[in-house]
């Protein structure tokens, strides 16, 4: 099967997720999320995969409650991303 790739994920700071537990995954996700807001980045991506929507429940949730989260959403030519768009730094 052929897979397209989408040249606009590939200029963003992307993490994938898979493979991390709904324990753990917030952790990593917080991480990046930090790293990313110190380098002024306005936004990331990262993949959590379509599944059951565990880690897309999860990382949503969190985002929610994040101070230095502007914006998310669904990417809408691959359900399993999350682009975030994170606050402008001070």
């Amino acid at each position: 099967m052929y897979k397209r790739i989408d040249p606009f994920l590939n200029i963003l700071p992307q993490l994938d997720v898979h493979g991390f537990t709904e324990d753990t995954v917030m952790t990593v996700v917080n991480d990046f999320i930090n790293d990313n807001y110190k380098m002024r980045n306005r936004k990331i991506v990262v993949i959590h995969g379509k599944g059951l929507g565990i880690l897309k429940r999860k990382i949503h949730d969190s985002l929610k409650r994040n101070k230095l989260v502007d914006n998310y959403y669904l990417y809408n030519m691959n359900i399993g991303c999350t682009i975030i768009e994170l606050k402008e730094r001070e």
